[in-house]
């Protein structure tokens, strides 16, 4: 089943993203038989997943920004608990008072100053973020739509989807700062396949479109 993917810049972006992974994939599906001496193909695939989380990590920061600054402009009774209690610095509440600038751009400002170079690869932090924009319990949600979208086969809960999560970006972590090498050995690197990161891509795919879907409710 194709599902509709959201039409915002932000998500077309990710869209963008994610593909420029599955390129990535490809090229080391195509070198593969080939085995160039002075190139790994496995770093392709490693290059890869570390894309792809990066893909979704960005769009998370770029989804709150649009929705935090949305909301702001509304000021809408319905406005999530955490944004109506969000708390600015008062030399920037002056500057709302004198006219400077608007409320939603003083506090889109903020929140990027506290999000902007924050990590959003732990389900816990990705909550706590998209606390700003949703009362609602996103991985929750997110579980429930993906079995949907599976017609009922699957069964995932919130806290199943998050450990699929969490495995997905962790793998990524052992690539970007160890060097992928297992565990106390400083030569040996840890296996991946095409089929790995293949799937771990379909993952941060599903995960970013279940997610979009319960904000978008």
């Amino acid at each position: 089943m194709a599902i509709p993917r959201p039409s915002t810049s932000q998500f077309e972006a990710f869209t963008t993203n994610i593909a420029y992974a599955r390129k990535m994939v490809d090229a080391g599906r195509y070198l593969a038989p080939f085995q160039p001496g002075a190139v790994d193909v496995d770093d392709f695939y490693r290059a890869a997943w570390v894309q792809a989380v990066a893909a979704i990590d960005h769009w998370f920061h770029e989804e709150l920004f649009r929705r935090v600054a949305e909301l702001a402009a509304k000021d809408s009774p319905e406005m999530p608990l955490q944004l109506r209690n969000y708390e600015i610095p008062l030399h920037r509440v002056e500057a709302v008072q004198r006219g400077d600038v608007t409320l939603a751009e003083v506090v889109v400002e903020h929140v990027k100053d506290r999000w902007g170079n924050a990590s959003l690869q732990n389900p816990r932090v990705i909550s706590d973020v998209l606390k700003l924009v949703t009362d609602k319990n996103i991985w929750q949600g997110a579980a429930a739509q993906i079995n949907t979208w599976q017609g009922g086969r699957t069964a995932y809960t919130d806290k199943t989807l998050k450990a699929q999560f969490m495995s997905i970006t962790t793998r990524r972590n052992k690539i970007a700062h160890d060097a992928d090498l297992v565990d106390g050995d400083l030569k040996q690197r840890r296996p991946i396949t095409e089929h790995d990161v293949t799937d771990a891509i379909n993952w941060i795919d599903r995960v970013a479109l279940a997610v979009a879907h319960v904000l978008d409710e």
